[in-house]
Parts: structure tokens; C-alpha cells; sequence
């Protein structure tokens, strides 16, 4: 029923046999207890393949049903939902529990995956970035723009780390040694640089859709160079691990994973 309907009603055994097996189905009302797209994709990775696929943001967009961003984009939800169910079937393995890791060590996770890739990869897509815009420009002028959205994403990026390796994450562990990590996610003083965070997240989410809208999802030109082609595939590559920053630092702010009390 659920594959043939989609995600529209809530099963509840009401006795399990081994003589009689009933069941309660209640239709869900639009929205009633569904879980949004981020944290469908906060608790396996497996389903972030699926939502890339259909371009179904799981990021700054996440907080939507998946029904309500079907809708937005006109797809079908039905289809999207089966193959969701389907989810723990795909290659890649165990989803990470990181939304059961105490927040320091998810912090730590954050710096030493991510931003030491960020810090790796920027240059190198700043240069071709460069090089790319001033070879093709002429024949391809959204690589001019393409360029430019580069190097605002490099300034905000590496502030943005710099934040949070020097100021916030250093001060949240702190809060959580001296007091326990409830208090430090409840502590009113890191309400605003987290607010901050946030919008910085947003900032550089939009900077990589407009990249992705300029260069038609990284189409490639037929005289396209060698160094264009190293160019897209990069964006690319970029911009999923982005998103899974982005990904795991929301849930780091909002989801507020499961840790254990320090004494």
C-alpha cells in the first residue's frame, strides 16, 4: 500500500498474532507528522542520493515535506516516496551515525572532513576558474560571472571556517566541558553567532545554484578544454561536499544530536 500510495497514512498494530493480526490506518492530513527532506537526509545519507537525483534541496532548503517540495517543483511525490522506502537498498554502504556523535566530536568531524577539503580544493578552482573565464569568456560570457561567484564563494567560505574553528566551535566545547551539552545548546550567548552561521550557509547555498543555473548543471561546450572540463567536474565535486557541510553543521545547530552528558 505504502508503494502503491506514497507516504498518505500512519499503520499501527493494534495485535500482532499469532491468532488475529489488526491493524489501524489513519489518513495523514497534509504535512501531519512528516518528517522534513533535512531530516530524512539527517538520519540516513542513502536517501541524499535521491534528492540530489530529482534536485530536491536537502540543505537550506530542507525544511519542507517531501510532498510539499514535490509540489513546489511539480513532481511526483509518489514515485519520489517509493523510491525513498527503497533507500536502504543502494550501494554506499551504512549511513554515519552522526546524529548520535557528541557535538564536539561532530565539530572536530566538520573541520578535519570538510573544511580541510574546502581549504585543498578552493585554490585550485579559483585558478581555473580564472584561467577558464579569460581562455573562453569571449565565446562563453557566463564564465565571467561563473568567475566572480567563485571568488565570493572563496571570501565567504574562508571567513565563514575561520568563525567557526577560532570562535564558535572552540566556545561550544567549552560550554559543553563546564556544563553538559544541553546547557551549552540552551546557552542565549551563542544564539547570535549561530544565527550568523546559518546565514552564511544560505549565502554560499545560493551562490552555488546560481553557478549551476549559469553553467546549465555543468554542461559542457563542445570546444571545451581540457582545463574547462577539470573546471565543472570540480564545481561539481565542490558542491555536493558543500552541501553535506552545510548538511551536517544544520544538524549540528537545529537537530540537536543525541550526546552524552559530561560530568
Amino acid at each position: 500500500m505504502m508503494g502503491e500510495l506514497g507516504n498518505v497514512f500512519q499503520w499501527e498494530y493494534l495485535e500482532q498474532g499469532p491468532e488475529w493480526w489488526k491493524v489501524k490506518l489513519t489518513k495523514n492530513t497534509p504535512g501531519h507528522n512528516e518528517e522534513t527532506i533535512g531530516q530524512l537526509a539527517a538520519k540516513d545519507l542513502r536517501k541524499v542520493e535521491i534528492f540530489k537525483k530529482y534536485g530536491l534541496d536537502f540543505c537550506c532548503g530542507g525544511n519542507k515535506t517531501v510532498r510539499q517540495a514535490c509540489a513546489d517543483q511539480g513532481l511526483d511525490a509518489t514515485r519520489i516516496e517509493q523510491e525513498l522506502l527503497h533507500a536502504d537498498k543502494l550501494a554506499g554502504g551504512q549511513a554515519l551515525p552522526y546524529n548520535e556523535w557528541d557535538l564536539d566530536f561532530l565539530a572536530d568531524f566538520i573541520v578535519n572532513t570538510h573544511h580541510k577539503y574546502v581549504q585543498k580544493s578552493i585554490p585550485e578552482i579559483r585558478a581555473y576558474a580564472m584561467k577558464v573565464a579569460e581562455v573562453h569568456g569571449a565565446n562563453h560570457p557566463e564564465l565571467i560571472p561563473v568567475h566572480e561567484l567563485v571568488e565570493e564563494m572563496h571570501t565567504e567560505l574562508m571567513s565563514h571556517m575561520h568563525k567557526e574553528e577560532n570562535i564558535l566551535f572552540p566556545y561550544i566545547k567549552e560550554l559543553i566541558a563546564k556544563k553538559g551539552s544541553k546547557i551549552a545548546l540552551q546557552n542565549g550567548t551563542i544564539k547570535n553567532p549561530i544565527s550568523t552561521m546559518i546565514a552564511e550557509h544560505e549565502s554560499v547555498g545560493d551562490v552555488l545554484a546560481e553557478i549551476r543555473t549559469l553553467t546549465s548543471d555543468y554542461t559542457l561546450p563542445q570546444d571545451a578544454c581540457a582545463t574547462y572540463s577539470i573546471l565543472f567536474r570540480m564545481l561539481d565535486e565542490f558542491e555536493s561536499d558543500l552541501h553535506m557541510h552545510i548538511h551536517l553543521e544544520t544538524i549540528f545547530f537545529f537537530l540537536k544530536p543525541k550526546i552524552s552528558k559530561k560530568n
